[in-house]
């Protein structure tokens, strides 16, 4: 039987956003309640709210945007790993037991699943440069974290984790829910919308079992 584990933060007025970011925000501007044929909402949100995916564009001026992305980046074989740290850079030593060469897209569980999605929490674990540069030796395609962010909130050493994964070519993916989601191997299924120009935008993040894909 196939098993799907639903890894995307629901996008509601209580999810946490970054300080200083936009919070989300869906009123009806059409309701069936009051009279209204049909039901719509007007939904106003950041392009890097709850679980979703940075585009190059974000960080770097002539970054690619959204929609010149492969699609293929975003499904395909994921290594779900969780880590002890509770905060601070993550070092290859932080992953004895990895076989690099099975790796296409890293996904990390932490306790950044487990706090509160009302309280954004400013301790958190992120890669560090060395990091990003091993999995590029591997030819990782994609970096997905629990975490809001591939850097720490106030540090001094500023975007480094996110130019050092547009150096080795890695795609991030962040803020995803990995509580009660073994490790192990899985099909991701993250696309976000084609938005023109777009430096980011949430995604519906779903692991799909591996051995179960080809039922």
């Amino acid at each position: 039987m196939t098993k799907f584990y639903d890894v995307s933060r629901t996008i509601n007025e209580q999810l946490a956003v970054w300080p200083g970011d936009a919070t989300f925000s869906g009123p009806r501007v059409a309701n069936m309640d009051k009279g209204d044929i049909v039901n719509v909402r007007k939904l106003t949100f950041s392009s890097h709210f709850g679980t979703h995916v940075d585009a190059p564009l974000h960080f770097v001026a002539d970054g690619q945007p959204l929609e010149t992305l492969p699609v293929d980046i975003f499904i395909g074989p994921a290594t779900l790993v969780t880590v002890s740290k509770e905060s601070g850079p993550l070092f290859p030593a932080d992953f004895p037991d990895l076989d690099w060469v099975t790796v296409e897209r890293l996904l990390i569980h932490s306790s950044a699943s487990h706090k509160p999605v009302d309280q954004f929490n400013q301790q958190f674990v992120y890669p560090s440069p060395e990091l990003a540069d091993l999995m590029g030796q591997y030819n990782v395609r994609l970096f997905g974290t629990d975490a809001p962010s591939v850097d720490a909130f106030e540090g001094p050493e500023g975007l480094v984790g996110h130019y050092a994964m547009q150096d080795n070519n890695i795609i991030i993916l962040e803020g995803l829910m990995l509580a009660d989601v073994p490790d192990g191997e899985y099909e991701l299924i993250a696309q976000p919308l084609k938005l023109e120009g777009g430096d980011g935008c949430p995604v519906r993040a779903v692991l799909r079992s591996s051995q179960d894909k080809n039922s």
